[in-house]
């Protein structure tokens, strides 16, 4: 029998350590939409069952702008999870945002072009709140536990979310910081909007690994890499203290978004619709 799960991980494979776990065992899911970027991990973690999924897959195979992430959220959400933390390398376009700090992201910029970033279409029209994309609650905790923690946190900031996966031309970089963004990243997005459609909480720890383009220091993939590992502690000691304080019970705006953004009547949407997205929207129809 799988094993359900009540929060999810998306992250590199260094994000998280499943030695932490008991009664672990990997699943394969199907959904509609295809296969996850890789088998999902479950294990317990005290009272908690948690999901592992590698982003871009084992070894990291999956360029960003190739990534299924309408199979990766419906995967997590068949298998019962509410509440997701993502983590991700990005780059700073502040200096005050240094590289090996942690910014946890209340807004997102959409920069990308050629993602699929809805589960609604062959017949039904959905229109959900986003405003703000990232949980508030689970966001807040984040902060909190990574400043009790020691680590040069901050507690806010918007996240362009790029293309890729080639990294920002200079005139690019000095766009994003001239509107004022503050860090960026080529995986927010489609992600936190699919998490939404799925009535899932949805935060991120951002780490920084470099300055992108506009500093005095090019921005490469060594650096990147190097930090990103140096970083991967950081990530896990926050999850670990998160997991137990995180509350299953949610108030959340994430919790009911699709209440009353479904436009189409029920009588109306295709039945294979309702077959494809029983797992979404099966109690509002």
């Amino acid at each position: 029998m799988i094993m359900q799960a009540d929060i999810a991980i998306i992250g590199g494979s260094g994000v998280y350590d499943t030695s932490m776990l008991d009664n672990v065992q990997e699943v394969e899911i199907d959904t509609p939409f295809g296969k996850p970027s890789d088998a999902i991990t479950i294990g317990s973690f005290r009272d908690t069952n948690i999901a592992f999924l590698p982003r871009h897959g084992r070894g990291h195979r999956i360029s960003p702008s190739k990534l299924n992430s309408r199979a990766n959220i419906l995967a997590l959400k068949k298998l019962g999870v509410k509440r997701i933390i993502s983590a991700s390398a990005v780059g700073s376009l502040k200096p005050e945002m240094k590289p090996l700090d942690i910014v946890i992201p209340d807004q997102i910029f959409d920069r990308t072009k050629t993602r699929e970033s809805t589960f609604f279409e062959d017949g039904i029209v959905v229109h959900i709140g986003f405003a703000d994309p990232f949980c508030p609650e689970m966001s807040s905790l984040l902060s909190d536990i990574a400043r009790e923690l020691g680590y040069s946190v901050h507690d806010e900031g918007t996240y362009v979310c790029m293309e890729g996966p080639q990294f920002s031309t200079r005139a690019e970089s000095r766009v994003y910081q001239n509107l004022g963004f503050d860090i960026i990243g080529m995986t927010a997005l489609p992600e936190a909007k699919l998490a939404r459609e799925a009535e899932m909480c949805y935060s991120m720890i951002a780490t920084v690994t470099d300055y992108d383009v506009w500093h005095e220091e090019d921005v490469n993939i060594e650096t990147v890499i190097a930090n990103a590992m140096k970083n991967e502690e950081a990530v896990r000691n926050i999850i670990k203290e998160a997991i137990p304080r995180i509350t299953l019970q949610r108030s959340c705006i994430c919790a009911s978004a699709l209440a009353g953004a479904i436009i189409t009547s029920p009588d109306k949407i295709p039945l294979e619709s309702k077959r494809k997205l029983n797992d979404l929207i099966g109690k509002y129809i």
